[in-house]
């Protein structure tokens, strides 16, 4: 979605092209792309000049979309989502620090968007070569 949004406006771009750009398996993100272009997050195009955009602008598309798309509701325990699932919920110390530690999550991704990381992404000073990662 980073590559999406980065190049978002211009041309679509080919799943092999994000998979190079980023190091990822071009067979793991045809399995991602699927799910995003069938909730209208992601256009596809066939033929010469196809391949896949954003069906958005990056400002539009939270974190928390594309999370809770690709990986399912955010809790940290079930019981956060569905308090029928444990006949303790009621005597639970620690529930209402799962309930709090949920919200901040759900807000923290909501609040964050892909306009947002290209923004930062782009703010960053380019590396000149001389980092050293260990």
């Amino acid at each position: 979605m980073f590559e999406l949004a980065i190049n978002h406006g211009s041309e679509f771009i080919l799943l092999k092209d994000i998979a190079r750009r980023q190091d990822i398996s071009e067979k793991y993100l045809s399995k991602l792309i699927i799910p995003l272009r069938g909730t209208g997050l992601v256009q596809s195009a066939r033929g010469h000049h196809g391949g896949y955009r954003l069906a958005k602008e990056p400002g539009a598309i939270t974190f928390r979309e594309i999370v809770e798309l690709l990986e399912g509701d955010i809790v940290p325990v079930e019981c956060v989502k569905d308090s029928a699932v444990c006949d303790r919920v009621s005597l639970c110390p620690t529930r209402d620090v799962w309930c709090m530690l949920s919200d901040v999550i759900l807000d923290t991704l909501e609040s964050i968007t892909l306009k947002d990381i290209v923004e930062r992404f782009q703010s960053r000073p380019s590396s000149s070569g001389a980092d050293y990662c260990i």
